[in-house]
């Protein structure tokens, strides 16, 4: 990414729509030595005021990461380079995002994990005083089953999600 180039593009924009650096910080929620600051290539603006000139200068947040309107055929390409850059010039670790997926899988499927928790529970304590043990056998064995899919889930998740293709384990 030419930062350079961006803050060209994202001024040419401005100047089209009329609008000074100052209106179009306070549409933004920034200052105008913010909007300076991006203009001159010193800063990438952040993904939410991307997102927010992306609607309001009616271009892609691609476009705007490219530094130029793109033809329906450089668009893909470009999208890959973007990403690519994106994800590179990330500050989080492997490790780290690893971690936060993880979380975030977790967070969406805390209700099944609890139903699942009550449900060998019970079933375990039912062999137990039903003196069952093959009641209480399956219900280690669904425990066991049950942890499986959680974690082969959970990490087909992390995988599609945290692995940025750079080859990094």
């Amino acid at each position: 990414m030419d930062m350079i180039q961006i803050g060209k593009f994202i001024a040419g924009l401005r100047k089209q729509k009329g609008l000074t650096q100052e209106q179009l910080g306070e549409k933004l929620g920034v200052t105008n030595k913010t909007v300076s600051r991006w203009e001159t290539g010193t800063y990438l603006p952040p993904a939410d005021a991307l997102l927010s000139m992306s609607e309001l200068f009616q271009v892609s947040v691609n476009e705007l990461l490219s530094g130029k309107r793109l033809a329906p055929e450089e668009y893909r390409l470009a999208a890959e380079e973007n990403l690519t850059q994106a994800v590179k010039s990330s500050s989080f670790t492997f490790k780290e995002r690893v971690d936060y997926f993880k979380q975030k899988w977790l967070k969406e499927h805390i209700a099944i994990l609890f139903f699942l928790g009550l449900c060998i529970l019970g079933c375990i304590l039912a062999g137990i005083v039903w003196k069952k043990p093959l009641l209480t056998a399956a219900a280690f064995l669904l425990l066991m089953g049950c942890h499986a899919w959680r974690y082969n889930t959970m990490m087909a998740y992390v995988e599609r999600n945290a692995y940025d293709g750079t080859g990094m384990e």
